[in-house]
């Protein structure tokens, strides 16, 4: 079992779909510095994705210094500085615009997306 969710969507490559999902789980600290990372071909089986694209996303995530190759051992998560607030940030991305793009289709206007999310964040609390 992976440690991290991958929703594929088509249009997107597949790679940066697995990049961006691996990101998350390493902002969200679902993936720690020197945990252990699975294998391409680990990766490839559990995702249903082609090896070549798995060792595509390792290799972006190994240029961006998320992972790590130790001879021997295998692919960690390396211990990277934490995310900053901006970074973080970011991932939400996808998941705002896609709320965006609801809400503006359901008519809604941007103070009453705000209050909606202000609602769920205080009912996470």
């Amino acid at each position: 079992m992976l440690e991290f969710a991958v929703h594929f969507q088509s249009g997107l490559p597949a790679y940066e779909q697995v990049v961006y999902a691996v990101k998350k789980a390493l902002v969200a600290r679902v993936l720690k510095p020197g945990d252990m990372f699975p294998s391409v071909r680990k990766m490839s089986q559990e995702l249903r994705i082609n090896p070549n694209t798995a060792h595509k996303a390792v290799a972006a995530l190994v240029a961006e210094g998320l992972l790590e190759v130790k001879p021997g051992l295998g692919t960690v998560v390396s211990a990277a500085p934490q995310a900053t607030r901006k970074q973080r940030s970011q991932i939400l991305g996808p998941e705002v615009e896609r709320l965006v793009v609801e809400a503006k289709q359901l008519g809604l206007e941007a103070d009453e997306i705000v209050e909606a999310v202000r609602s769920h964040w205080k009912r996470l609390r």
